[in-house]
Parts: C-alpha cells; sequence; structure tokens
C-alpha cells in the first residue's frame, strides 16, 4: 500500500507525461546568462528520433523569470514560419515548463571554431533577415531578443530564430516587451542606446523595427567577428565584407529614427552585385520553388548548384537540397541532370540515410512505365547499388527491371543487357538461375546485333554467378549459338567468353563440346575471327592437357594377366608365332578372334563382347569369291542379339575402305585355292570327295589368346549360283534350340539357287562338325588391315581367319 502511495505521489508530482528522452546538455560554458531556458540534446521514445528540448525549472531563483518562460513558450506555440526554430511539443506545469523542438545546435558553436565561410554566413544572415521581415511586417510584432545566443542552427545548417522571451505584439493591449524587457538576460550589453536612455517604455514612440535592427547589427558584428563586449565595438566593422559595411553602419546607427530597417538591408543586399547576390542564395530560393521552374532554369540551376557545392553546410544538402530534387526527379520531371546531382549528394550519405531517403524514390521510379526515367537509372545504378540492400534488390528493382529485356525500344533492352553485371552480386541464386537466365535466352536472340554481343559478354561475365548444374548447361549452349552468329563481333565475344570462362568446364566438357564448337571458326572468313579461335582453342588444349595428367597410362588389364589366360588354353600342339612390331598388336587381335570362334559358342562371344568396342552393323555388300556357294536349303534357326540388328550406326565407316585384294587371289586359276588355303594355312586335313570338303576340326592357332573381336560378326550375302550344305558344314541337321521368350523370331526361308556369269558350281557339302556356336565374324578385307607385306606369319594368320569369316558371314546370312 505504501508503494502504490509513493508512486502515485511521485507521478502527480511530475505532472503530464513527457515523451521525450533527456540526452546531454549542449548549452555552452559561459551562456548561462544568455538565455532563461537550458538546452537539451533528446529522443523521442516512440521512434527514437532526434529533437532538443528547452526546460525551464522553476525555483526560488529563476521565479522572477517564470513570465519569460511563459511567454516563449505561447509565441513558440502560435508563430509559424520556415525561420522559426520548430515547436514538436510542449509541457507545462508549476514546477517546469519543456520545450520540444526539432534538433538545433548553438550558432555559438559554429562561431567560435571558425567553422563557417563568409559565404555562409551570409547565407544565415539572409535567413535570419527574412524572419525578421516577417516579425515587424507581416506580424507587427517587435523580437526584442537579437543576439547571437538566440540564433540556432538546424541539421540542414539553416539559421533558426528562436529567444521569443520578449516577443511581442503591439496588437496586443499591453505589448509585453514594455513591461518585461528589462528582464532579459544581459540586457544592458544588447540593448539600443535609446532603451539605455529612456527605458523599453520609450519604444511606444519608435518605429516598430528599430529594436530589431539594432540587434540584427549585433548579430552580424558577433557572426564575422566572434565576440561582442559592447557597443563601442560597433564602430569598427573589422572583419565585415566591405561591401556588407555601408549597410551595416546604417543598422546601428545612434538616431533611431536614421536606423535601417532590417527589410530595407534585406532589399539593398539583393541588389545586383549587393552582398546577398550570391550562389548559396539563389541556389537556396530556387529549391524552395522548384516545382515551379521550368527546364531551363533548372539546368542553370543544377549547373551553379555543381560550382558552389562545397561552400554550403554538407547537412543543407542532405536536409534540404536533397529533398527537394528528388520531389523534383519524381513529380517535376527533373530528368537525367537533377537525378545525377541527387546521386552527389548521395555520395555523402551513410547506408541508413540513403536508405531512409533516397531508396524509397528509387523504387517508385523503376516502377514507372517512362522510358526515359528507366534509361538514367540503368545507367547510374553502379552509382546506387551499394547503398541498395539485397532485400530491396531482389523484392522491389529486380521484378521491375525485368521489364525492360521485353520492351519495344532497343535503348532500354541494351540498357538493362549491361545492368545485369552491376546486379549480380545482389541477386539471389533463385533470380539468377530462373528469370534472369530465361530473358538473357531471348536477348541472345534479338535482331539487334549489339544486344545479341552485349548479351554473350554479360554471360561470360556472370559465368561464376551461376549455379554448377546450370553452368554446365547454358554456357555451352549459348557460346555455341554466338559463334554462328552472322554478327562478327558477337563471334569474338564468343570466343573471347569461352577463353575467359575456360576454368568453369571440366575436360569432359573441354573436349566433347567446347573444342568441337570453336573448330569450326578456324577457317572463318574473318582474320580477327581466326585468330581469336587459335588463341582459344590453344587455351583449352592447354587445359585438358593438366586436366589429364593425372590420368593412367590405359585402363586395360596388365600384359601378365593376359599371358597366364593364354597359357591356360589348349593350343592342340599348334604353334603360334607372335612377331614383334608395330603389327605384333595386329596379329595378336587376329589370332584372339580365330581362338574366340573356336572355342566360344556365339552367345557368350556377345555377352562378352567389349563395352569400349563400335556396335556392329551389316557390312556393305562386296565383291564375291566365284567358288562361294549359295546358302542350303536347310532351315536354320535364327539368332537374336545384334547379329541381326538391321538399325545399328555404322560406326566402321570412319575406319576407311577396306581392302578385298586379298580375295582376289582366290578367285584367279593361277593361285591357291580357297581349300589350298585352308588345308595349308589353318592346319586341317582337308580331302575332296564327290564335290565334298571332308575336314577333321583342329584346335584353332587363335584360340590360345582367348580374346574376342572388338568388331563383331556381319551378316553377308550370297550371290553365286550354288548353295553351301551349311547342314553338312556344322555337322548334319542342328536341333534347334529355343531362344529366351522374347528373343525368338520366325525363321527366314532358305535363300534359292541364284546364276552368275562366271560359271556354275555344283551343290558342295563340307563333312565334319564344325559347331556354328562357335563362328565369330570379321569384316571382310580387315585382316590385311596394317599388313606390310613382308610378314609371311602374319599373312598366314590372316588368310586362315578369311577363312573362318567367310564360313560365319555365310552363315549369318543364311540366318537373315
Amino acid at each position: 500500500m505504501e508503494f502504490l502511495k509513493s508512486t502515485l505521489t511521485s507521478a502527480l508530482s511530475k505532472g503530464p507525461p513527457f515523451p521525450y528522452t533527456f540526452l546531454d546538455r549542449v548549452s555552452l560554458p559561459g551562456d548561462d546568462s544568455s538565455s532563461i531556458f537550458t538546452l537539451h540534446n533528446a529522443t523521442k521514445r516512440e521512434d527514437g528520433s532526434a529533437c532538443s528540448v528547452f526546460s525551464f525549472e522553476v525555483t526560488d531563483a529563476t521565479k522572477s523569470r517564470l513570465p519569460l518562460a511563459k511567454n516563449t513558450l505561447r509565441k513558440l506555440r502560435t508563430l509559424r514560419h520556415p525561420g522559426v526554430v520548430k515547436v514538436l511539443e510542449s509541457v507545462e506545469t508549476d514546477s517546469y515548463i519543456y520545450i520540444a523542438t526539432e534538433r538545433i545546435t548553438p550558432l555559438g558553436w559554429h562561431i567560435r571554431r571558425g567553422a563557417l565561410q563568409n559565404e555562409t554566413v551570409k547565407w544565415g544572415l539572409w535567413g535570419v533577415a527574412i524572419t525578421l521581415k516577417f516579425l515587424n511586417e507581416e506580424a507587427k510584432s517587435i523580437h526584442g531578443n537579437v543576439r547571437l545566443g538566440s540564433v540556432f542552427t538546424s541539421e540542414s545548417g539553416e539559421w533558426k530564430l528562436a529567444g521569443f522571451e520578449v516577443l511581442s505584439s503591439l496588437a496586443d493591449d499591453e505589448p509585453f516587451i514594455y513591461r518585461y524587457g528589462g528582464l532579459l538576460p544581459d540586457s544592458g550589453r544588447y540593448a539600443a542606446p535609446e532603451i539605455g536612455k529612456g527605458g523599453w517604455e520609450g519604444l511606444k514612440s519608435q518605429p516598430i523595427h528599430v529594436t530589431d535592427s539594432w540587434g540584427f547589427g549585433v548579430l552580424i558584428y558577433e557572426a564575422f567577428n566572434g565576440s561582442f563586449v559592447g557597443a563601442d565595438q560597433l564602430s569598427q566593422p573589422k572583419k565585415i565584407p566591405p561591401t556588407m559595411a555601408a549597410a551595416y553602419k546604417r543598422l546601428i546607427a545612434a538616431n533611431p529614427k536614421s536606423r535601417l530597417s532590417v527589410a530595407h538591408f534585406l532589399e539593398q543586399g539583393r541588389r545586383s552585385k549587393g552582398f546577398f547576390d550570391i550562389p548559396l542564395i539563389h541556389i537556396s530560393e530556387f529549391v524552395e520553388n522548384m516545382g515551379v521552374k521550368d527546364q531551363t532554369e533548372r539546368e542553370t540551376f543544377l549547373d551553379e548548384l555543381e560550382r558552389t557545392g562545397d561552400q554550403f553546410p554538407e547537412d543543407f544538402f542532405k536536409m534540404k537540397v536533397l529533398p527537394e530534387l528528388l520531389k523534383s526527379v519524381e513529380f517535376g520531371g527533373g530528368g537525367p541532370k537533377v537525378f545525377s546531382a541527387v546521386l552527389r549528394i548521395g555520395e555523402k550519405l551513410s547506408d541508413e540515410e540513403w536508405e531512409a531517403s533516397i531508396t524509397p524514390v528509387v523504387v517508385r521510379l523503376f516502377a514507372l512505365p517512362d522510358r526515359a526515367t528507366r534509361v538514367f537509372l540503368l545507367d547510374n545504378l553502379g552509382r546506387m547499388i551499394e547503398h541498395l540492400s539485397s532485400r530491396v534488390v531482389n523484392d522491389k528493382i529486380f521484378p521491375d527491371m525485368l521489364t525492360g529485356f521485353f520492351d519495344s525500344a532497343p535503348i532500354v533492352r541494351e540498357q538493362t543487357v549491361k545492368a545485369v553485371l552491376t546486379i549480380i552480386s545482389k541477386l539471389s541464386d533463385r533470380h539468377i538461375n530462373g528469370d534472369l537466365l530465361k530473358h538473357l535466352a531471348k536477348t541472345q536472340n534479338d535482331e539487334q546485333p549489339g544486344i545479341r554481343t552485349n548479351t554473350t559478354i554479360c554471360l561470360g561475365k556472370i559465368a561464376r554467378n551461376l549455379g554448377q548444374n546450370t553452368r554446365q548447361k547454358v554456357l555451352v549452349a549459348a557460346f555455341t549459338r554466338s559463334l554462328r552468329d552472322p554478327f562478327v563481333h558477337a563471334r569474338n565475344a564468343a570466343l573471347l567468353a569461352l577463353a575467359a570462362t575456360s576454368d568453369v568446364f571440366d575436360e569432359t566438357d573441354c573436349a566433347t563440346k567446347v573444342v568441337p564448337a570453336i573448330s569450326p571458326s578456324l577457317v572463318d572468313k574473318e582474320k580477327m575471327i581466326r585468330q581469336q579461335a587459335a588463341k582459344t582453342l590453344e587455351l583449352y588444349l592447354a587445359r585438358i592437357k593438366t586436366l589429364t595428367t593425372s590420368y593412367p597410362d590405359t585402363i586395360l588389364p596388365p600384359p601378365s594377366a593376359t599371358s597366364s589366360e593364354a597359357a591356360a588354353a589348349p593350343t592342340g600342339g599348334a604353334v603360334v608365332v607372335q612377331p614383334s612390331g608395330w603389327t605384333s598388336w595386329a596379329v595378336g587381335t587376329l589370332t584372339a578372334a580365330a581362338g574366340q570362334m573356336a572355342s566360344k559358342p556365339v552367345a557368350t562371344l556377345l555377352e562378352e563382347r567389349s563395352a569400349s568396342a563400335p556396335p556392329a552393323r551389316p557390312a556393305a555388300p562386296s565383291r564375291q569369291d566365284p567358288k562361294t556357294i549359295a546358302s542350303t536349303n536347310s532351315s536354320v534357326p535364327r539368332l537374336g542379339g545384334f547379329l541381326n540388328d538391321e538399325n545399328e550406326d555404322d560406326d566402321l565407316d570412319g575406319w576407311g575402305a577396306l581392302d578385298d585384294d586379298a580375295d582376289n587371289d582366290n578367285d584367279t586359276g593361277g593361285g591357291e585355292t580357297f581349300f589350298d588355303a585352308l588345308e595349308k594355312k589353318v592346319g586341317r586335313q582337308v580331302g575332296k570327295e564327290n564335290n565334298k570338303v571332308v575336314s577333321t576340326p583342329m584346335p584353332s592357332a587363335s584360340a590360345s589368346t582367348g580374346a574376342v573381336s572388338s568388331f563383331g560378326p556381319k551378316p553377308f550375302n550370297l550371290k553365286n549360283e550354288d548353295e553351301v550344305d551349311f547342314e553338312a558344314l556344322v555337322g548334319g541337321k542342328a536341333k534347334r534350340k529355343e531362344l529366351p521368350k522374347g528373343l525368338s523370331k520366325k525363321p527366314v526361308m532358305p535363300v534359292k539357287k541364284t546364276t552368275t556369269a562366271a560359271r556354275t558350281v555344283k551343290k558342295t557339302t563340307i563333312a565334319g562338325k564344325v559347331p556354328a556356336k562357335k563362328v565369330d565374324a570379321w569384316d571382310e578385307g580387315e585382316a590385311d588391315w596394317g599388313m606390310d607385306g613382308h610378314d609371311e606369319g602374319f599373312h598366314a594368320i590372316a588368310t586362315s581367319v578369311r577363312c573362318f569369316k567367310r564360313f560365319s558371314v555365310g552363315f549369318g546370312q543364311v540366318i537373315e
């Protein structure tokens, strides 16, 4: 209960709530006698905004000056003028008076530090003179307390008038100044001569301006010279500019009737070549009326602002000029030149100030449909991007910026593409890899070659901002498209972009996508393109070489493993000669093929076929041996798998034309016959009985290798009169073996007898059993590839393999 009582008593004693927090005191030391109030910096509790507070504490020592404090509060509440300190809120109790105003600083701080230039002092005095003219002529009032202590500077640097302790209106029945003028602190030092002689009551018979004219003269002296002791000093202008000295002396004339009014002083200063005819004052006047100025006047103002900007207080640009310029840009059609001045002032702002004052205007300008506005925004985006947050860029600016990619005006599209480089650092990955790439894909097909070229350059420069997966898919496709562009600079840009982004591609993309795409540019009709293509290609070849240095020499099994397999395979007493030299690999391949045909069924060969070998395909019809005979009438089941795949690509075409000259030896009567070669070279005992060949199967020499031909079996077309009895070749009618479900095919009718112009050969059967599934086909003439004619052992193996090959391809023809 006691706690509640003490709390209520404390609240009542404090009076009405005052929603401001007092901070440090800013009154100058030794200036306590210049005002009845104490000035404090403060903040508003609601939003933390800066302000100032004049405080007057009612005590026994200050109680006599309480009427002055109440008059100040009353006048500040009712008087509104740009040159008067702006009041935010006030509170009055029996124990204190608080007046919250805009954030201000005593002018004496700047004067004593000597921080103001003469032109700036003139500009400030001009503002005070305008305010005094308003009070004397329009408000019909006497200020009565014009001095350095009554003038403050706002956050914009403007001089603001206060010190309304004795401000009085002559329209009142009893003007306050006549009764309480003597209560002003240090009034004897600042009072006019007539007041010293006849008191404040003597002002009733004087013109309204006389007291304020004297006070304004004292203010001029203090502003230029820094200190004022007494009226005796006023006769020596000292640092007062000569152009102002004559008018100043008339302000401080001893005779009140000859004293110049502030209004006339202001008029003299505004004359041509007058002391107020300076750029700072011209700019300040223009800013206040910028909305009604035409384009020519705006340009003149901006030129003058650029020349004299350093003479203004920095805060004046932030608080006074900048808001007016922003209004002109947004609503008055200020144009690029005004916006350039805005950005020049904005360079002096902090990020917080920039976001509070300029960012909202920039966002609204991007949303406007005006093309001129959009172009100068995009042109100056580099000067703004550091002050714009990523949230603002992604949520507000970039969505409006996308409309520029498909604008009908080429200049807008081009500037939008160029602006991507500036804004890319603030964009999110979702926008970069999504909307941005979609629109860049459109501009790369633009009808304007310059836009296509700039799009390619843009993609090259933002390559490292793209996602890893997107980068691999987009860049090669985009640059390859540009390499085919009819515009030479677009092609050159693509080559330069590829060179600049070589480090983003792996060795596979470099070798399989980039290098093939660059190669056609080596024969471009433009020398510039050919030279750049050669440089870029060398760069990628060097990169491929670097990236593949860690690759193994081979992925084939080591030779020791192959040797052990060969030793384990039965040779049947046959001796295989492996010649050395550059042809040794060919012999190994051929012997492996022959051994594979003798030792493994066809289905097994198909399953073990190397994955690195090119797919098999039907061979083109070739010249036929006259001793080759047609297929038998026996029905042989057709094999599944790639043997009868008619849709295979012709991968062997890249090897060139295959040689059939060795077969011609068997076509002439003077050389060895086909069966002589079989008996002599293959090692089989062959006898001719009733036009039949009786062969005793012997293990093939090539069986020792156990390798499989990389080319696979091929079908062969027979075109001779008689047919070979393949039933006898395979040892009688073989029992049809059913293939797995889905692989079985209908047997093809046997090929009928055909005739040739050379001669008729009777049907011949071959005795002995040669299992059909152990046959492997070889491409005709392939065995002679790489033979130099001096290696007899190689020739013998080649002839043997041709023998088996004819059987296998014939077998394949019957299957077909």
